[in-house]
């Protein structure tokens, strides 16, 4: 027979030091917040109010360390809620922000369906025998019925795929020239070592490429009443604006330079010419495989200056691997949408203050490097301190 002990108030003493109340501070991980600001933008998408509250309440008091008696007052919530929703959080993690069904018709789909449907959608239409390579509601509606025999009015199948994390898009052209096996592997084998190489002897990684602005501007999209088409006057004149230019990866410095003629291999040595006459660090070369790029006047002149620059060729049609690519989109944003111009130099004038505008703002020019931050393990803060802040010391 066991023998049980009771040891009351009197016998069982606490001491000071046991008494004393203990601050623990919860630290997430970077993958932990990184999950945290992805499920709540998808939040924000589904219009998910209880779920936007509860992540932006968890936000602020597990990342930016918002005191409790704040946010109650900031949301209108009790301390006992908020303890409750990290208690939760901690204890089941992601589950925890889901809220089970709130009643009202059960859903058509089980679980397992609607997984099964999700892939399929994502997989693509081809995948399952269609002819188009981008789905439609009306394909989506045959689907579910042929997969699970479930058939959805057309017009539901938009809200249920909006619901699923689905947007309508405009579809972009890829090549089918694309290397597979060769993109991610430059990026998973050949990017860290030029990172290695160009940290060990603090060179200057340059991004290269070039771009053709239009007198005859580009159109975006804007208001106007229903039914009334907005139209942008054009000279209808066929000549554009080029610009030649490269943006460093750790200072955030950007190089352009402006010419009326045809892209040659004249002008790219020119333009590489006035970079190393305003550096003095060794260059880590990344461009394209462009014509004026390969050529043999080119190759001769990158050999003449071999103890200056390293050459580090992007995989074929990979224009999404070269960071300038969306430094040219902003800066057809700010210079040449909805514009009109009437002279061929007011075009110039309006692309030089576009790209003078980010050449004075490298943080901007930064940000336009999150594939490679993300994919080397560096956040952008730990890439510009090795950088030189005035680029006339380059």
């Amino acid at each position: 027979m066991s023998t049980r002990v009771y040891l009351s108030q009197c016998t069982y003493q606490t001491t000071q030091e046991e008494d004393t109340p203990v601050c623990i501070r919860i630290q997430l991980s970077h993958g932990t917040v990184k999950d945290l600001h992805c499920r709540l933008q998808h939040a924000y998408q589904r219009d998910d109010v209880r779920v936007v509250r509860r992540l932006t309440v968890l936000i602020d008091l597990l990342v930016h360390h918002v005191p409790v008696a704040v946010l109650c007052e900031r949301w209108g919530l009790s301390p006992a809620c908020i303890y409750s929703w990290q208690k939760a959080f901690l204890l089941r993690g992601m589950d925890s922000c889901v809220y089970p069904h709130s009643g009202g018709r059960r859903p058509k789909l089980t679980r397992s369906q609607k997984k099964r449907l999700v892939e399929l959608i994502e997989a693509g239409p081809l995948v399952v025998g269609c002819e188009t390579a981008c789905w439609n509601s009306v394909l989506i509606r045959v689907l579910s019925w042929r997969e699970c025999g479930v058939l959805y009015n057309r017009q539901y199948v938009c809200t249920l795929l909006h619901n699923w994390g689905f947007s309508f898009q405009k579809a972009r052209f890829g090549s089918d020239h694309l290397d597979a096996a060769r993109r991610p592997a430059w990026l998973r084998e050949e990017w860290p070592t030029i990172l290695r190489a160009a940290t060990r002897r603090q060179g200057l990684i340059l991004f290269e490429d070039e771009a053709s602005f239009a007198q005859w501007g580009s159109l975006s999209y804007t208001w106007a009443r229903r039914g009334q088409q907005p139209a942008v006057k054009t000279s209808g004149k066929r000549k554009g604006y080029k610009v030649l230019g490269a943006i460093e990866y750790f200072s955030g410095c950007l190089f352009y330079q402006g010419i009326e003629g045809r892209f040659t291999s004249e002008s790219y040595q020119a333009f590489f010419t006035l970079i190393l006459a305003q550096t003095t660090a060794h260059v880590f070369l990344i461009h394209d495989g462009a014509r004026y790029h390969t050529s043999k006047a080119t190759q001769q002149f990158l050999e003449a200056h071999r103890e200056r620059i390293t050459v580090h060729p992007l995989p074929s049609y990979a224009p999404d691997y070269n960071p300038i690519e969306y430094l040219w989109k902003k800066t057809k944003t700010r210079a040449t949408h909805n514009q009109y111009f009437k002279e061929f130099t007011a075009l110039t004038v309006s692309v030089d203050k576009a790209l003078a505008y980010c050449a004075t703002h490298p943080e901007m020019v930064r940000a336009l490097f999150g594939r490679y931050c993300e994919d080397s393990d560096w956040e952008l803060k730990q890439a510009a301190s090795l950088s030189i802040s005035k680029p006339e010391d380059l």
